[in-house]
């Protein structure tokens, strides 16, 4: 009897054990579940993405055999904008050009020597510092009467601000502003070269029965040249094309011009005052256009320019 009692009591005190550490157990996971979650620290995650650099101007120059071609690609959204700068008499471009604070320039607008007076309009912070409507002698030529219409709504390079962007545009003077901009510069000039030459639109030449019998630009004639293009993406493209002195004679027409615009990606482009006005100016040196017999470059004060400065 004894025996068996203490095998039952031990079996007892066994199954008391068991229960004391279930229950034990079973309280130390309710004091774990109403603990707060615990937060552990977590390292900065390294971002991958790597920005841009902001896109750059790039200058470049090309030796065609007959000419020399100068080309400035100025991105859209850049660091840069082109615009304006005008003389109230004439001055070389590199004066225009330092007095403007510019990277860089090309010469603009057509004028009149003589007179030193434009031929173009110009347009600066809005408002209109050229109007070739006061020029008397260009509005009192007999012999320019007939064309005046065309003459007074050639094309123009315009520089517009469009929300918190820049943008530029080409456009005959007389179409209206585009949607939603305002209109800071313009400089005239023409005629358009892109998307179709606008020659006679523009009152640059005059045809009779299909012949040319007046072309004051000489056309399709080489020559010194200079021109502004447009690509889809709002990219600026310069051109100044400078003559040599051998072969005789050099520099490109004006539709040599404008498939070389095209082949730079340009789908507009629009011509610039040129012959012995064309020059270029980049990062503190000059280029000159035409050159005389001896093959020096010809030095000509210009009345207008489209100008490069940095956005602030």
């Amino acid at each position: 009897m004894r025996h068996r009692y203490g095998t039952r009591f031990q079996s007892g005190f066994c199954l008391a054990i068991v229960g004391l550490g279930i229950g034990l157990g079973f309280l130390w996971l309710l004091r774990v579940l109403s603990l707060p979650p615990r937060v552990l620290p977590v390292a900065p995650l390294i971002s991958s993405v790597i920005s841009s650099p902001p896109p750059v101007l790039q200058y470049e120059s090309r030796n065609l055999g007959q000419s020399t071609v100068h080309i400035l690609h100025i991105p859209a959204q850049s660091r840069f904008r082109v615009t304006v700068a005008r003389s109230p008499a004439v001055d070389s471009l590199t004066t225009l050009a330092q007095a403007s604070g510019a990277i860089a320039a090309i010469n603009g607008g057509f004028f009149d020597p003589s007179n030193q007076q434009s031929t173009s309009y110009v347009i600066q912070r809005g408002a209109i510092t050229d109007d070739p409507t006061a020029n008397e002698r260009l509005m009192q030529n007999p012999d320019l009467v007939p064309y005046l219409p065309a003459i007074l709504n050639r094309s123009e390079f315009r520089q517009y601000t469009c929300r918190d962007s820049i943008r530029y545009e080409i456009a005959r003077h007389r179409d209206p502003v585009a949607a939603g901009c305002q209109l800071i510069s313009a400089l005239g000039g023409g005629p358009q070269l892109l998307p179709t030459m606008t020659l006679e639109d523009e009152g640059f030449i005059t045809t009779v029965d299909g012949a040319i019998v007046r072309d004051p630009l000489g056309s399709r004639q080489p020559n010194a040249r200079s021109a502004v293009g447009l690509t889809r993406e709002g990219d600026v493209i310069w051109m100044m094309v400078a003559q040599v002195d051998a072969p005789s004679p050099s520099g490109l027409p004006l539709a040599a011009i404008a498939e070389l615009m095209a082949e730079l990606g340009a789908n507009r482009a629009m011509n610039l005052d040129g012959g012995s006005s064309s020059a270029f100016y980049y990062n503190g040196e000059t280029w000159y256009g035409k050159v005389d017999a001896a093959g020096n470059p010809v030095v000509r004060p210009v009345k207008s320019a489209l100008v490069v400065e940095p956005v602030s």
